[in-house]
C-alpha cells in the first residue's frame, strides 16, 4: 500500500519561506511525476508545481519566481522551497505521485495534505 505523508507545513508572516517535504512509502513500479497541488477554502485543487523522472519542471503560474521544487526519485522523496510568501499562497498543499503499473496504467497518489498559512 502506498502512502504519502507530507511535512513542514505551519503559520508565516508575508514575505517568509517554508519548505514542504513529502516521503512515499511502499512499492511503486515506476514514477511518472512527483509534484505539489494546492486548494484554498471554496476553490479547486491546483497544480503549484510538478517534476518528471528526467527532472523536468513544471510550474503554475502564481508561483513562478518564488517556488521550487526538487526530488529524489529512487527515495521517492519530493521537496517544495517557498519563498515570498503572500497570503494568496494560504491553503492546503498536497503531495502527489502519477506513477505506472507493470501494464502501464497510470496511478495516482495523493497525500493528507499539510495547511499552510500566510500572515501578518
Amino acid at each position: 500500500q502506498v502512502q504519502l505523508v507530507e511535512s513542514g507545513g505551519g503559520l508565516v508572516q508575508p514575505g517568509g519561506s517554508l519548505r514542504l517535504s513529502c516521503a512515499a512509502s511502499g512499492t511503486i513500479f515506476s514514477i511518472n511525476t512527483m509534484g505539489w497541488y494546492r486548494q484554498a477554502p471554496g476553490e479547486e485543487r491546483d497544480l503549484v508545481a510538478q517534476i518528471s523522472g528526467g527532472g523536468s519542471t513544471t510550474y503554475g503560474d502564481s508561483v513562478k519566481g518564488r517556488f521550487t521544487i526538487s526530488s529524489d526519485i529512487a527515495k521517492k522523496m519530493v521537496y517544495l522551497q517557498m519563498n515570498d510568501l503572500n497570503p494568496g499562497d494560504t491553503a492546503v498543499y498536497y503531495c502527489h505521485v502519477e506513477s505506472r503499473d507493470s501494464g502501464w496504467a497510470t496511478i495516482d497518489y495523493w497525500g493528507q495534505g499539510t495547511q499552510v498559512t500566510v500572515s501578518s
